[in-house]
């Protein structure tokens, strides 16, 4: 097995945790489409925030919500014009993905 660390951020700073990736045994397509993916319903709950241009949380845009709703609230999340783009985790705190505005 092998086992490596992994930050969704391009900068260490003080919200820049570190944390396991998991890898496909076989090589997979990378998911670029506009659409949200279907694997979304499966995060029940998602920890979802916004962040700023600096990388640092924006606070009063986070929430939990079921997977199903994470389209609906990433597009609420947006409103705030500080917003520079969003992470996705699991209930664990596990990072998933990052939404940026097309």
């Amino acid at each position: 097995m092998l086992v490596l660390a992994y930050s969704p951020f391009d900068i260490k700073q003080p919200y820049a945790e570190i944390g396991p990736i998991f890898l496909h045994q076989s090589e997979c397509q990378y998911y670029s489409s506009e659409a949200f993916p279907d694997w979304f319903a499966f995060l029940d709950p998602a920890i979802i925030r916004g962040y700023d241009e600096k990388n640092w949380i924006i606070y009063e845009t986070g929430a939990v919500v079921s997977g199903v709703d994470i389209k609906k609230e990433c597009v609420n999340i947006f409103q705030n014009k500080d917003v520079k783009y969003i992470h996705i985790r699991s209930k664990y705190n596990c990072f998933q993905c990052k939404v940026e505005m097309a």
